[in-house]
């Protein structure tokens, strides 16, 4: 019943060091259900009850929350192979904390909250290394959240933009960067206005410190870009 995720499931590291015979019995075991979504439709929303810890086997999707404002801040882009709801799996929350959102036609495997946490049945080799996978992700995804919280300590907008350029610049070694989100998207991350973002862009071309098009990004000018990270 479960042959046909195998695939793209066991790259995921949720089931690191876990075989693939393993895995199909442990999807056998926990019984997940699977989502289609379209773009821009709400996979879930602040506020839903929490059942269930979800995978993204296709597509991209955003994760957000409002503030007390009613401003959108976008906390991460989930890619292909990535989960969400991990945090919550394990605290007494009963609702969603925060709103994922398709970016484009998204598939979604949900895996059972109450499977994963409680006791297993069977007594199943792989949900010991399940669990330790769990808190390894959930660690990373601590320190995420640590670098969100110092984008916003940054106090101007120039110095959110140099410092993610410098980012995604020392993730790729090169100059030449293609941005995983839109100006939308990359406004919300940063915690600015769109129009107060691009307005500095086009002040950071103007000086010639960087070059762009849509999400292609060119860092002429490194040692400037890393100087105003500062700012």
């Amino acid at each position: 019943m479960f042959e046909k995720y195998l695939d793209k499931v066991s790259d995921v590291s949720l089931f690191q060091g876990i075989e693939r015979e393993s895995i199909l019995a442990m999807l056998d075991c926990l019984k997940p259900k699977k989502g289609s979504y379209k773009k821009g439709d709400y996979i879930v929303t602040s506020g839903d009850t929490y059942e269930s810890v979800g995978i993204v086997l296709k597509g991209r999707a955003t994760v957000s929350k409002e503030n007390a404002a009613g401003h959108r801040i976008v906390m991460t882009l989930l890619k292909p192979g990535e989960i969400f709801g991990e945090i919550v799996a394990f605290s007494s929350l009963m609702t969603w904390p925060a709103t994922v959102q398709a970016n484009e036609a998204c598939e979604v495997l949900f895996l059972p909250r109450g499977k994963i946490v409680g006791d297993c049945d069977r007594m199943c080799s792989w949900h010991r290394i399940l669990i330790q996978n769990f808190l390894r992700i959930i660690s990373e995804r601590a320190m995420v959240l640590n670098k969100k919280v110092e984008y916003l300590t940054i106090k101007s907008i120039r110095g959110k933009i140099c410092t993610y350029l410098l980012e995604q610049y020392n993730k790729t070694g090169g100059r030449t960067i293609i941005l995983p989100l839109n100006r939308n998207q990359l406004s919300d991350f940063l915690n600015v206005s769109r129009p107060s973002m691009s307005r500095e862009m086009s002040k950071l071309r103007e000086e010639g410190i960087i070059k762009f098009h849509l999400t292609t990004f060119e860092i002429i000018d490194l040692k400037a870009v890393k100087s105003m990270s500062d700012l």
